[in-house]
């Protein structure tokens, strides 16, 4: 029996498991350190009170798969070289590791976020804007991608287009300005037919914005933001995407020796790591897509082929191609697509579709589909 070990339950370690509970000959062992799963879209619902915590959250209760075995534990040591993980309650041997424990947040990285600023990339952190939103009647609201890379590329234009949605039906959006920051050249560099349709939605909505820019620090009592030039810009309310990070148990088990910008370094055809029988998925990884769960759900089911094919002893054929559709909500009850191949051709492509409600019900649809597949 080949023992295979899952560290971290998101999108692609759940797809993992389930696509290895219809292999025989392998037991599956599914770490984490929470109770629960959710869609990194459901914390804009909570945000603008469309969903509360406890309607999105999904147990690993109910997440129940022939030969999987889930434990709400956590990781605290890694050692790639023999495949051994220890947790805060034992320690696990196996014939293939699956790193994918996602990144972290870091608010930390840019000075005075942590005292001044909001954000709505945690439950938590969407629970506590939500609840400062009815305050926010006037003055200078700044939204700000502080680094990237970071998870979900459209989120933070979603966010913005649904604050602006919130702000008119309140009826403070005409004493409201809006202003969006990224350091990033484009909202959605790989397709310009995408950038444009954002910054077209900004320009209709009245959000100005800087694209090329990076706020390097926010002075809490000047409530002034301090641009990478020096330039200043002044705000009432400050709403950032904060740096994202490799976990640090990650980057302690040396996995990330030679990784992109301190990520774990995989080959990109199959998401195995330089240790034997070591793989990484999601957002740990430096695979060159974006930070997304429906590129880690792709990853995984490589990952799984992979192992099936090593368990022959055979080589497998299949491999990542960094393909995916990712939705963005213009508000409205709209939402537009792009879909993304980043390594089949020689270069990315990424087709945009505009906006429409049918778009909204396909999102959903694709949603409930994969809240079958795993929790049912």
């Amino acid at each position: 029996m080949n023992h295979v070990l899952i560290l971290g339950a998101g999108f692609g370690g759940l797809e993992l498991s389930t696509r290895l509970s219809d292999l025989d000959g392998v037991d599956v062992t599914l770490i984490d350190r929470s109770d629960s799963f959710y869609y990194g879209f459901s914390k804009l619902d909570v945000l603008i009170g469309r969903e509360t915590r406890d309607s999105v959250l999904m147990s690993y209760r109910d997440f129940v798969k022939k030969g999987v075995e889930f434990r709400q534990e956590t990781v605290t040591a890694i050692d790639p070289s023999a495949r051994r993980v220890t947790t805060n309650r034992g320690t696990y041997e196996a014939d293939y590791l699956v790193v994918a424990l996602g990144a972290d947040y870091q608010p930390e990285a840019t000075p005075g976020f942590v005292e001044d600023g909001l954000e709505f990339y945690t439950l938590a952190g969407a629970e506590r804007l939500r609840d400062e939103l009815p305050s926010i009647t006037s003055g200078r609201v700044l939204i700000a991608v502080l680094r990237p890379p970071y998870k979900c590329p459209p989120a933070p234009y979603e966010a913005t287009f649904l604050l602006h949605e919130y702000f008119v039906q309140h009826g403070v959006r005409d004493a409201i300005e809006m202003h969006f920051v990224s350091p990033m050249p484009a909202p959605i560099p790989p397709s310009p037919d995408t950038s444009k349709a954002i910054l077209d939605g900004f320009e209709a909505r009245g959000v100005t914005y800087d694209f090329g820019r990076r706020i390097d620090a926010l002075d809490p009592r000047r409530k002034v933001a301090v641009f990478a030039d020096g330039e200043e810009r002044p705000y009432d309310a400050f709403i950032g995407i904060p740096k994202h990070r490799v976990p640090d148990v990650v980057e302690a088990s040396g996995l990330t020796k030679d990784g992109a910008d301190g990520w774990v370094h995989v080959d990109p055809r199959n998401l195995r790591t330089p240790f034997a029988g070591v793989y990484a998925i999601g957002d740990c990884a430096d695979a060159p897509v974006p930070r997304a769960g429906v590129f880690a759900v792709a990853e995984a089911a490589v990952v799984a082929e992979d192992i099936a094919a090593r368990i022959r002893n055979d080589e497998s054929a299949e491999r990542f191609l960094g393909q995916g559709t990712c939705y963005i909500e213009f508000g409205g009850g709209e939402v537009a697509k792009v879909d993304v191949d980043f390594l089949s051709g020689p270069a990315p492509k990424a087709p945009f579709t505009p906006p429409s409600a049918e778009l909204l019900r396909e999102k959903y649809a694709w949603a409930a589909d994969r809240r079958t597949r795993w929790f049912s």
